[in-house]
């Protein structure tokens, strides 16, 4: 017997053979998968606003002592 496809994946010939992405995108958020990829997408998001607000924070506190001590040798 040959082995049969699984249901539950879908591959970029399903989509070229003309499934709507409204239902593909439904059925990926219905599945245990979709809502792991949904909540990897939040962790990465919280992430990067960590990331980005800590290097603001350092970046202007950086420039702040480079200018002083720029200013404290001339």
């Amino acid at each position: 017997m040959a082995p049969q496809p699984d249901e539950g994946r879908r591959t970029s010939a399903d989509l070229q053979k003309g499934e709507p992405v409204k239902r593909f995108l439904q059925q990926l958020w219905a599945e245990e998968r979709g809502q792991d990829i949904a909540e990897y997408a939040v962790m990465l998001a919280v992430i990067l606003v960590i990331v980005v607000g800590t290097i603001r924070l350092i970046g202007t506190n950086a420039n702040n002592v480079f200018s002083s001590v720029g200013s404290a040798i001339q």
